[in-house]
């Protein structure tokens, strides 16, 4: 498995400002490799103990360009309350439509490959329907809400070479808070 060090970082690569390219299937091993090594991180990101046990930042969504990898795949893995994981392997991302109502992650959108705190609010769609294949290339369409919503936002963004940082306005960073709804 990758270590945190292999996770790229927005200020020493300029890979993660480019855009990541379709994928074909059959996925390759390779490909089908990384994506399980990308999920096990995250799952093992979220365990309080092994993550501080091993220096790693707690994270639910990772795209292949932040490995370094230029292909249009990413992974969610999502704890929920009761200890299980809600978990998602997207190729080849579409949002097909969205919400009007925008929300914010209130305590601040993060990033495995922002090693610092980011003052401000990225809007993002409440809801979201999304068209994407799984790893045999099957259609899916889902409709996905709020957290969930928000980490296939950022993760697609980095799939179009967009960091969240880019959506934060640095002369006024809660800029049109009063129409959002905090999560």
């Amino acid at each position: 498995m990758f270590r945190q060090s292999d996770i790229l970082d927005e200020k020493k690569s300029k890979i993660l400002r480019q855009k990541s390219k379709k994928v074909t299937f059959p996925l390759s091993e390779e490909d089908k490799f990384l994506i399980n090594d990308m999920i096990m991180y995250l799952r093992l990101s979220q365990d309080e103990e092994y993550a501080s046990k091993n220096n790693i930042r707690a994270g639910m969504g990772l795209a292949a360009v932040q490995l370094g990898v230029l292909k249009r795949f990413f992974v969610i893995s999502y704890k929920n309350d009761d200890g299980t994981f809600e978990e998602y392997r997207v190729i080849n991302p579409e949002i097909i439509s969205n919400s009007e109502e925008l929300i914010y992650v209130e305590e601040g959108e993060g990033c495995l490959s922002v090693n610092r705190y980011v003052e401000g609010i990225v809007p993002r769609f409440a809801r979201i329907t999304v068209k994407f294949y799984d790893e045999e290339g099957n259609e899916v369409i889902k409709r996905v809400r709020e957290e969930i919503a928000v980490a296939f936002q950022h993760e697609i963004d980095h799939l179009n070479g967009i960091m969240f940082v880019d959506k934060i306005d640095p002369k006024n960073p809660f800029k049109n808070q009063e129409n959002m709804r905090a999560i």
